[in-house]
């Protein structure tokens, strides 16, 4: 009896079941109620050739400038130490050349980064198998020693390979002015003008720039950090401790310090790290940047941000009405 109730169970339960399973798809002889199509990908914005440009010496540059880091696989994450191979396994060689292309297409001329061997090769391979035209303004790593015989060679060899101008790294600014050696600072920026290229200063302290102005570097333009610091991890007074940190992660110690300086300084400015390693969104940073005093904005981007920031850099320079300094390149 229990065997045979135990069957009966099983046999209404599953006869139930198999009615609703029915009951709730549509029959093949009843027409099925139109469903809403689904949501197509959002259209990449189009190529904008009109993203307005400045100059440099001879060099047209675009406003907003492609950053290396990215390429270079070489982010700023923080803590985040997964990043840094979550960015090397997306930015494969070929990803990096569609990069470069992607960028030229929506109208960015110009990108800068240091000189590891294998992007370099990159670059090179983008120009004589792609026919790419973006420029290069690099900054090499080579040691600035009092002899200046490598970083001479390797300022030689950059122009060689096709670098349209050369800027001293910020590292090795920055260890300079706070070693006093301002004397190799200006021989080090001298050289780049040996080879016929525009020479730059790239920094993150504002010593760097203050001491050559104060004692006429002769630096064509400078790469300064610029960012404020009103975002959620941004770093508390008492954190302020160096001209830049990967923890609390700040690359402008000052910004109000930096704004009101760059003012009096009549030199094409690249403002860099203005979105703080990722921190600030990129409306915000290009705002601020560009409103005080910036000239140009290097971005750090990956190719499926490249539109979108180059739509936004439109719009903010489009409806920029208040910057005191005025443009200088």
């Amino acid at each position: 009896m229990a065997t045979e109730l135990n069957r009966r169970s099983f046999m209404r339960g599953t006869l139930l079941s198999t009615a609703a399973l029915a009951w709730s798809r549509p029959s093949r002889a009843q027409p099925q109620q139109p469903t809403a199509p689904a949501p197509s990908p959002a259209a990449e914005p189009a190529p904008a050739p009109g993203l307005p440009r400045g100059k440099i010496g001879p060099l047209e540059i675009s406003r907003l400038l492609l950053g290396g880091n990215l390429l270079t696989h070489y982010t700023h994450s923080r803590d985040l130490r997964y990043v840094y191979r979550l960015a090397a396994r997306y930015n494969t060689d070929e990803k990096i050349l569609e990069t470069l292309a992607t960028a030229e297409a929506h109208g960015i001329n110009t990108l800068v980064m240091h000189n590891p061997d294998h992007p370099m090769t990159l670059l090179r391979r983008y120009r004589r198998e792609r026919g790419g035209k973006i420029q290069w303004i690099i900054c090499p790593t080579a040691p600035v020693e009092p002899d200046l015989v490598k970083y001479r060679q390797a300022v030689k060899d950059l122009v060689k390979d096709g670098a349209e101008a050369i800027y001293l790294w910020g590292v090795t600014s920055d260890a300079l002015v706070n070693q006093d050696r301002i004397d190799l600072l200006v021989k080090a920026v001298a050289i780049p003008k040996e080879f016929g290229v525009p020479s730059g200063v790239g920094a993150h302290s504002l010593d760097v720039v203050r001491a050559c102005e104060q004692h006429d570097a002769q630096a064509d333009f400078y790469i300064k950090t610029f960012h404020h610091h009103r975002y959620p991890t941004g770093p508390k007074p008492e954190e302020l401790n160096a001209p830049y940190n990967e923890f609390p992660g700040y690359w402008c110690r000052d910004p109000e310090a930096t704004a009101q300086f760059m003012e009096s300084v009549q030199k094409p400015w690249i403002a860099f790290k203005v979105m703080a390693a990722g921190a600030i969104p990129p409306a915000d940073a290009f705002q601020h940047a560009f409103r005080h005093g910036a000239d140009f904005v290097l971005a750090g981007m990956f190719d499926f941000e490249i539109a979108e920031d180059v739509q936004i850099a439109q719009t903010t320079l489009a409806g920029l009405t208040e910057r005191v300094r005025p443009w200088l390149a």
